[in-house]
């Protein structure tokens, strides 16, 4: 089944290709960084692909159909790259920061607890 197919059959908007390919990627190297390896995709990334693609540490990408391509395609993707550029309280939508020190508690353990932070 096609990854359009994946995304729109089943309501599974996060379901797009590249972050299926850096899941199987970490899953299969067990390694969350993918450092030195590349991705290759037939259009430039999403906003959210680019994002994993970043957190995986993934050293390039080659794609075929630019963004301002697929405009006319009916894909949004450069007015949600636009909307993220702009400062946080200028956005659509807002984020509200709820400051709460157990929280963050909670988060820091997590994250030593994890091996993503060391001491």
């Amino acid at each position: 089944m096609a990854v359009r197919e994946i995304v729109l059959s089943g309501y599974r908007s996060l379901c797009h290709a590249e972050v299926l390919a850096v899941r199987d990627a970490c899953n299969k190297l067990k390694s969350l960084d993918l450092s030195g390896c590349r991705i290759y995709t037939s259009s430039e990334p999403c906003p959210m692909c680019l994002a994993a693609i970043y957190w995986a540490q993934i050293s390039s990408i080659y794609y075929c159909v630019s963004e301002d391509e697929t405009l006319g395609f009916g894909y949004a993707d450069k007015n949600l790259s636009e909307e993220l550029r702009k400062p946080k309280e200028n956005r659509k939508l807002k984020l509200i920061h709820v400051p709460n020190g157990k929280a963050l508690g909670i988060f820091e353990k997590n994250l030593y607890k994890t091996g993503i932070r060391q001491t």
